[in-house]
């Protein structure tokens, strides 16, 4: 099994003992994007969009797009934003949109408010 990982300066640097990605096999696992500069500004689109923007940084460094995304996860600290967050991340997936799952979580790294992985092909 080949692996390579995968690291963009358009995207924020890891806060941990991880890689932005990792590519195995024809697959791409980019880990839990946020945007910590705006998570205190109360604006979850801005929020949303900022993180879908790192993804697809990650994903243009990895020579993939949005269109090889198979899976992605989100994690938000309240659930009463998952409408705005679907406003803004459907922007992303305007025909055959990956699998996802939502989770309300009790806490995000840095206090941020929504936290979302992918897995790409």
């Amino acid at each position: 099994m080949s692996k390579q990982i995968v690291y963009t300066n358009q995207a924020p640097e890891p806060i941990g003992p991880y890689s932005q990605a990792v590519k195995a096999n024809g697959m791409l696992f980019v880990s839990g994007q946020v945007a910590i500069d705006l998570a205190s500004k109360g604006d979850i689109k801005a929020e949303t969009l900022k993180v879908m923007e790192n993804i697809g940084a990650i994903l243009t460094a990895a020579g993939l797009d949005y269109s090889n995304v198979v899976k992605s996860t989100i994690f938000v600290k309240d659930m009463n934003n998952f409408a705005a967050i679907n406003e803004v991340y459907g922007q992303f997936f305007t025909s055959e949109p990956p699998a996802r799952e939502t989770v309300e979580v009790a806490r995000l790294p840095k206090d941020v408010n929504v936290e979302i992985s992918v897995i790409a092909i």
